[in-house]
């Protein structure tokens, strides 16, 4: 006797379907209800359907572009620095003609220092530091968005940050690329992301005694009234709300 099961009882290779099916029943739950409605007005019959987060955009090689030799180059240039490049690199997304790396945060200003000291990168400049701000997106609900250009290659890339609301935490870029100080500034100002290091992290925008970050999705809307040819339109918080 043999312990080999026959041909026919043989373990079934996996259904990718299923697998991939599990995956997605396995994601957070963003909303319920066809439309999103949190009280007992969703009429739709389809009050019991839960719309799950979308998983995170990440796209296969080839890239296109000059996408794929910047991503190589870039691999090389980290390896010199002792760092694989999936381990600071945690997705990488080409879309539309644009290229992001979504770098994780305590390896951010190694990967610009590479970008722009390798003269086979030679990102010499970052243009501007935006904030975004996804409350659904639990776990990374900030993002800092740093955008770079290479004058010398005609080149440009986007590295992007994800941080918890909860440890909002995230290198300053200042001593790679001197310009993000006024940048980092206003996204502290406008979203609460700390960067750490930072040489004068304070408010740009906003008068330093204002409460909260006002492009927060939630942060409240508030406002004054406005008048308009002799009648008082209310600040949104108190406007007439229909239940």
């Amino acid at each position: 006797m043999t312990s080999e099961q026959p041909p026919d009882q043989a373990a079934a290779p996996a259904d990718e379907a299923a697998v991939a099916g599990r995956e997605r029943l396995s994601e957070q739950v963003a909303r319920t209800g066809m439309f999103g409605t949190e009280t007992t007005g969703d009429t739709s019959g389809y009050g019991g359907l839960m719309i799950r987060r979308p998983p995170a955009l990440s796209s296969p090689r080839p890239y296109g572009s000059y996408f794929d030799d910047l991503a190589d180059e870039l691999g090389t240039s980290l390896e010199q620095a002792g760092l694989a490049f999936g381990d600071a690199i945690e997705r990488v997304v080409a879309d539309r003609g644009e290229l992001t790396f979504h770098v994780r945060r305590e390896h951010l200003t190694t990967v610009a220092g590479r970008l722009r000291d390798d003269p086979a990168l030679a990102f010499e400049l970052c243009t501007g530091v935006s904030g975004v701000h996804y409350p659904a997106d639990s776990g990374r609900e900030l993002h800092a968005v740093y955008h770079l250009v290479s004058l010398t290659r005609n080149r440009r890339l986007r590295l992007e940050v994800s941080v918890p609301d909860s440890d909002p935490h995230v290198p300053t870029m200042v001593r790679v690329y001197p310009t993000c100080d006024w940048h980092e500034r206003e996204t502290w100002d406008f979203f609460g992301l700390i960067f750490d290091g930072h040489p004068a992290l304070t408010r740009i925008e906003m008068p330093d005694d204002w409460k909260g970050h006002p492009q927060r999705k939630d942060y409240p809307l508030g406002g004054i009234p406005v008048e308009y040819r002799g009648a008082t339109v209310p600040p949104p918080d108190e406007r007439r709300a229909y239940e």
